[in-house]
Order: C-alpha cells, then sequence, then structure tokens
C-alpha cells in the first residue's frame, strides 16, 4: 500500500454516483416496489452501505479506513427508466475515500441488478464515477463532467474560503537569501499559495534577521492597509531566529491559537515540528503569521491554515463570528 505515515490525518468527504437502466416495465416495479424479490432501492442502500466498509477486502492495496459517515441514496430517473445510486462517504484519515464511495455505489448497483433481472435480464449499469472528493492538501476536486444544480445544492462541496480582494504581503526572513547568498523560494511559493486563493499580493520581501527592522517593516504595511502578512523564515531556536520577538514589538493583541494549531498538526509529520516558535499577532486589523522557513514547512503551513484564514481576516476586520 501506498505510505501514509507522514501524511496528515484530515477531514475527508466523496461522494460516488451510477446508474442503471432498467427499462420501461422493471423500472415501474422497482419504483412501486413489487418485484418477486421485494424492495430493490432499499436493500441497493443496505448493501452500497456494505460495500463501502468493505472496500479494503475487495481491493488489495485500498488502505483500510474507519469510515465515520456513509449514506447511499437510490434516485428514481423517469425520463431515462433509470435509478440513479448516490453513495457520500467520509471520515478524519490520512488518505482519501473516493474507493470507499465507488465501492458503495457499485455494490448497490449491483444489487439492484440482482434483484431485477428475474423480471428484466436485459439491463446496464453505466456511469460509475466519482462526483467530488474533499480533503487533503488538494482540497477540493469536481469531476470534469460537472454536477447538476440538485446535485450541488445536496451535497454542497466546500473549497477553501477564498481570499479576493483582500490586499496581502509576503516577508521571507533570513540573513543570507538578503545578502544573496541564495535565492529565496519559500516567500514566491507563499506568494503562489496566496493568490490561488484570491489574493492581492505583490511580489515577496526578503530582510535580514533584525526584529528591528521587521517591526518597522510591519508598521507600515498594516498602516497602509494590508490585511494579511505571512513571514517566513526565524520561528527556529537558532540565536538569529527573532521573528517572534519581532512580532511581539509591533503586537496589539497575540492569536497563539494560529501557533499551536500549526505545531499541532504539523507534528503529523515531523515531531520537529514541537521546535517550531509559530506564531501570529494583530496590528490594528491586520493578522500577521510567521511560518518557518523551508518550503517544505510552508506548504504544509498554507495547507493547514487555508481554510481558516479568511475568516481570520473578516473577524479582525470586525465580521460575524459565525
Amino acid at each position: 500500500m501506498a505510505d501514509v505515515r507522514r501524511k496528515r490525518a484530515t477531514a475527508r468527504r466523496a461522494v460516488a454516483v451510477g446508474e442503471l437502466s432498467a427499462g420501461a416495465e422493471a423500472f415501474a416495479q422497482i419504483v412501486e416496489r413489487r418485484l418477486p424479490k421485494g424492495d430493490a432501492m432499499t436493500m441497493a442502500e443496505i448493501a452500497g452501505l456494505q460495500g463501502a466498509k468493505n472496500a479494503a477486502q475487495l481491493m488489495p492495496l485500498c488502505h483500510p479506513l474507519p469510515l465515520e459517515y456513509i449514506d447511499v441514496r437510490c434516485e428514481p430517473v423517469g425520463e431515462r427508466h433509470a435509478i440513479r445510486v448516490y453513495c457520500e462517504v467520509a471520515t478524519i484519515a490520512r488518505t482519501g475515500v473516493e474507493m470507499e464511495a465507488l465501492a458503495g455505489a457499485s455494490a448497490a448497483l449491483l444489487t439492484l441488478y440482482d434483484l431485477t433481472k428475474p423480471v428484466q435480464p436485459a439491463l446496464s449499469i453505466g456511469g460509475v464515477r466519482l462526483l467530488f472528493k474533499e480533503g487533503g492538501k488538494k482540497g477540493l476536486w469536481l469531476h470534469p463532467d460537472g454536477m447538476s444544480e440538485a446535485e450541488h445544492a445536496h451535497y454542497q462541496p466546500r473549497a477553501a474560503a477564498r481570499l479576493d480582494g483582500i490586499q496581502a504581503a509576503v516577508i521571507t526572513l533570513s540573513d543570507r537569501a538578503s545578502r544573496g547568498d541564495y535565492a529565496d523560494t519559500s516567500g514566491p511559493l507563499l506568494v503562489q499559495r496566496l493568490r490561488e486563493l484570491g489574493a492581492d499580493v505583490a511580489d515577496s520581501e526578503v530582510l535580514a534577521d533584525e526584529p528591528v527592522h521587521l517591526a518597522e517593516r510591519l508598521r507600515l504595511l498594516a498602516a497602509s492597509g494590508v490585511r494579511l502578512i505571512l513571514c517566513t523564515g526565524g520561528t527556529g531556536l537558532g540565536p538569529r531566529d527573532r521573528t517572534p520577538e519581532a512580532l511581539a514589538l509591533v503586537a496589539e493583541r497575540h492569536v497563539p491559537g494560529i501557533g499551536e494549531l500549526f505545531r499541532s498538526e504539523s507534528s503529523q509529520h515531523t515531531q520537529m515540528a514541537w521546535l517550531s516558535r509559530a506564531h501570529a499577532v494583530l496590528i490594528g486589523n491586520s493578522l500577521v503569521i510567521a511560518l518557518p522557513g523551508s518550503n517544505k514547512a510552508v506548504a504544509q503551513g498554507m495547507d493547514i491554515l487555508a481554510p481558516l484564514l479568511a475568516h481570520a481576516v473578516g473577524m479582525a476586520a470586525g465580521g460575524d463570528h459565525a
């Protein structure tokens, strides 16, 4: 099996769909629940639950997961004389639940087939696919074939909250990068990730590890209306790692939970995360977050924080807490 030991356990959800084409006569018997073998749709929904729970037993390289939620629905589609089957699966895990959702939908469809074939052997199963999946570092994925308005309304797939229209800035703290000893890569990565969320952010700037200089720059950015400032570097235990001290010089309020969340979630990747001094403060209504300096830590930090940033910036500006 794929090695997922270093991945974070995150909330995962997947929905799969497929259809049984039954023909007019058999379709009527299914919907009216008068097949010789009984109520096919109820039995199919039960079979879908079992299929999702037993996915790892059917596919040898599929990770066995403790599923926290399964919902199987059979929806008649009169114009096609078809039964459309949905299987929604959710859990918190280090890997996704796509295969469980597909196994559940497939088991439900096969059960419909089995119970319907005595009255109509010319059945067909088709269109089995993933509608969408959520969770993990890639977040929301939607199938290119799309979803109907009714499917969107029922399942409400959730992407990370956007930062559209939010002015943001990125500062890299590094003595060597500021001298030109090497090119900064963590700052541009943060810029890219913020822009993907819709933030209005210029290219990153690089400063030496001097708390007073960083504090002055943070004050200027906050005064100019920049509402989100992400710093990378200077959060370790080295003698020149002084970014948290710079934040303390300008902080009007501290936001300790952000650093605690980063360390807790990052510890699923490495125990060294507990040595990080990642921190966050507010300067007026500007949120400043200090992250470690490596590309890996920056990428993981954005995976962890992205779902919170829009709400946090909104609250800092006086928005609703809901």
